[in-house]
């Protein structure tokens, strides 16, 4: 997998499970002690967030890192 392909997929599962959630941008930034901007640049697909951003984006929508970055 190309890495702009596996940054696209991360995109698209943190904007669809933050959906589900019912979560805005600031309410998941919040809970993921980043800023929002910083989050809405992930979900832009401009920013490739860290391992431990990854982790708590995963942490706080209560899901686990292979939901947001399927491995197959």
């Amino acid at each position: 997998m190309e890495r702009e392909q596996v940054i696209r997929i991360f995109a698209e599962n943190l904007r669809a499970e933050r959906a589900r959630k019912k979560l805005t941008q600031e309410q998941l930034a919040e809970k993921a002690d980043i800023t929002p901007e910083y989050l809405a640049r992930i979900e832009s697909e401009k920013y490739n967030p860290s391992l431990v951003v990854i982790v708590n984006l995963a942490l706080a929508l209560d899901v686990s890192i292979e939901k947001l970055i399927p491995l197959n």
